[in-house]
């Protein structure tokens, strides 16, 4: 009879106490949650400790890559199920997950899940937002990159397995703090590549923005999630201007435009 795999939940945070009790909540049937809390000045990690949660602090930020490398090193179990406080497990993922954790280990396979990302009131269906499928479960043998933003699982040659049922993603509940968070991002981004010798002309800020908002609205059909739709695409072009502008304000291009 197969031994039933360990699950550490792995998770980094920072002032997120307001969103915490319903992501642990879904997922407290986990063998251990691992939380690396990144210098909260609210209730995050007394909030965490009332669900069982393993709490450790590092004041000094990496990046989010290597942040997630840290909080990965904590953990015992065999699997790793990496989400943030934003996110929540649904019964039907969870059931999946479940049969993962019952089967033989599969250390060359990894597990992506579809996310449902809310936006001002609507779970999206189009505009490029689903299914959004994520590599979130995996063995422990494998981790993070060490990119500041947008980081991913490093899966080498793994075989990526996709599970059926929704993470819920409550991307944009509070438009002003949604923008507030992409526009540090994208310094974060422009800094990284910057730093990588990117540099990008000033056609390329405005033609990078303009096919971020026609991408959005008409070839990922986001006009069909309605007035939300309208707006993301609008806030994918904003996104996106802020992300090059901020490169070609950090040095002029030394040849020509480069994505």
């Amino acid at each position: 009879m197969t031994v039933r795999q360990r699950l550490s939940v792995v998770m980094i945070v920072k002032n997120e106490a307001e969103l915490l009790p319903d992501c642990l909540a879904s997922v407290s049937w986990a063998d251990e949650i691992i939380l690396l809390d990144s210098g909260s000045q609210d209730a995050t990690p007394a909030v965490a400790e009332q669900y069982g949660a393993k709490v450790f602090r590092s004041l000094e930020w990496p990046g989010y890559g290597q942040q997630r490398q840290r909080a990965q090193a904590y953990a015992s179990g065999e699997m790793i199920l990496m989400i943030d406080a934003d996110e929540r497990v649904t019964p039907e993922l969870r059931a999946e997950i479940e049969q993962v954790l019952q089967a033989a280990p599969q250390p060359d396979k990894v597990y992506s899940l579809g996310r449902l990302n809310l936006f001002l009131g609507r779970f999206m269906r189009h505009s490029g937002w689903y299914p959004d499928r994520v590599v979130r479960l995996y063995p422990r043998t494998y981790s993070y990159n060490d990119h500041q933003v947008h980081e991913s699982l490093e899966t080498e040659q793994a075989q990526v397995v996709p599970l059926a049922g929704h993470l819920q993603h409550l991307t944009c509940r509070d438009f002003c703090a949604f923008q507030r968070k992409q526009l540090a991002y994208a310094e974060a981004w422009a800094l990284q590549r910057h730093q990588q010798g990117k540099r990008c002309g000033i056609f390329s800020v405005f033609s990078h923005t303009l096919g971020a908002f026609c991408k959005t609205l008409l070839l990922r059909a986001g006009f069909l999630d309605g007035s939300q739709g309208w707006l993301l695409a609008v806030v994918n072009a904003q996104y996106t201007f802020n992300k090059y502008a901020a490169l070609w304000a950090l040095g002029p291009s030394t040849s020509g435009d480069k994505k």
